[in-house]
């Protein structure tokens, strides 16, 4: 009976908890020379990973090599979630960082024990469905979050290639419509172009439409001037040359002797210059020949101001483009899935292999559940509901005895207080007996002596 009296600590636990249950006796295993304590170590830890009792496990040897591999499974399950997280976290930082290991070796422990607790073997499982559909619908969600990071590492070169050709665009976008918003002004007064918010306006100390009204109007003012300028002249051009041709003949005068010039010629010079006078030809050209140099001033001015606005433009266009390119400086998580939706949307193809890929990691994840609830009902489930079943049986019965015990023990208890009370009722009824009887002595005596003294008295 030795074997079945004396169990050795294990890597399991410790020797308390590889004591028999109560009503179960268990042969310990011998141990085989020919294996060595690393793999029995190594296979034990694995098993380990699937929730399995070493010590009801040793009843069927044939299945520990399928225990072990199923711990494999899990194990490999979460080192897939692990890189998974690395990946993921990578992503969101920008860069490799020591900050990554600590959610990499959080989310791994977190899915070696969720896998753990998915995978142990549970007594009568396959009379409940509701936990198998359970643990099924949390082995698919668990995939899909960890397959996503996987993905986006396999397509990284096609996602990078996209976005960056996107970040492109979208520069090139950014200074189209900050130059379409932005134009020169040739008004105080311009109008926004259609489309163009506080995104793509720019703010300016001076524009060139400041002068631009002034210039217009002087412009204005000299052609109307001009007009008026070209045609008194050619009027007066007209009359000079009417001028010209009277005052050439002369006339003799008979009382001198001597030439002189008709009337017609003075009445024509006099015409002229009351033309000259009335029209102020000469006055005209003065301000006109000023209007042309403050023309000539003003664009001289204006010219440069566009320059300067030019300048101030495309200083303020180039600010705004490396703000966004600074904004772009590492590929988001968010920015990655887009792009890789874009590309799939586009691609049969390419949405066919995503989608593949998805569904491989995802069946990946969800492999330790499906080896074990596919593999079908073990011995070892069936003598692990049995223990369970005989365990609960003997704890009812267990229960059911303390029960009885608990009662006989009330019973005796409650004998023992009713025959104290019978005893301590019997004494005080025999004391009572005696204090009466004393009493009823005392009284006779006390009635013997009266009498006595009642007839000595009559004798006397």
């Amino acid at each position: 009976m030795t074997d079945f009296l004396t169990e050795p600590v294990t890597a399991s636990g410790t020797a308390e908890d590889q004591k028999p249950a109560p009503g179960r006796m268990r042969e310990q295993p011998a141990a085989d020379p020919a294996r060595r304590p690393l793999d029995v170590d190594t296979a034990r830890r694995l098993r380990a990973l699937t929730g399995v009792d070493e010590e009801l496990l040793a009843r069927v040897k044939y299945e520990r090599s399928k225990y072990t591999a199923l711990g494999g499974v899990v194990l490999g399950t979460s080192v897939i979630a692990a890189f998974s997280m690395w990946n993921f976290a990578t992503e969101a930082l920008g860069r490799v960082s020591f900050v990554a290991v600590i959610p990499t070796v959080i989310w791994m422990l977190f899915v070696l024990n969720l896998d753990r607790w998915l995978v142990t073997p549970q007594p009568n499982a396959r009379r409940r469905a509701g936990p198998l559909v359970t643990r099924l619908l949390i082995a698919l969600l668990l995939g899909v979050v960890i397959a996503e990071p996987l993905v986006l590492r396999i397509f990284q070169t096609a996602i990078e290639e996209r976005v960056a050709d996107d970040r492109t665009d979208a520069i090139d976008r950014l200074r189209t419509n900050l130059v379409r918003c932005n134009p020169v002004p040739s008004t105080t007064q311009a109008v926004t172009p259609r489309g163009c918010d506080r995104t793509y306006v720019l703010s300016f100390g001076a524009t060139p439409g400041e002068r631009g009204e002034e210039l217009g109007a002087l412009r204005s003012d000299a052609v109307t001037l001009q007009k008026r300028v070209d045609r008194d002249t050619t009027r007066l051009e007209a009359i000079d040359s009417e001028v010209r041709d009277e005052c050439r003949r002369l006339v003799r005068i008979a009382a001198t002797g001597l030439y002189q010039r008709t009337s017609e010629c003075l009445r024509l010079r006099d015409k002229a210059q009351d033309y000259r006078t009335t029209h102020r030809t000469s006055e005209n050209e003065k301000r006109l020949a000023g209007m042309n140099n403050r023309i000539s001033k003003i664009e001289a001015e204006l010219t440069s101001s566009r320059g300067a606005f030019l300048k101030a433009r495309a200083d303020g266009i180039e600010r705004r483009l490396e703000e966004e390119r600074t904004k772009q400086k590492e590929i988001g998580v968010l920015e990655r899935i887009r792009a890789l939706d874009e590309l799939a949307s586009g691609n049969t193809v390419l949405f066919a292999g995503i989608w593949l890929v998805r569904l491989l990691f995802v069946l990946l994840d969800m492999l330790p559940v499906l080896v074990k609830y596919l593999s079908g009902d073990t011995a070892y489930d069936r003598m692990l509901s049995n223990e369970s079943n005989s365990a609960v049986k003997i704890h009812g019965e267990e229960v059911r005895l303390a029960e009885r015990r608990a009662m006989a023990n009330l019973e005796i208890a409650q004998d023992a207080i009713e025959q104290d009370v019978r005893r301590h009722r019997a004494e005080s009824e025999a004391a009572s007996r005696e204090h009466t009887a004393a009493m009823n002595i005392r009284v006779r005596q006390a009635v013997n002596a009266l009498e006595d003294e009642i007839r000595r008295s009559s004798t006397v």
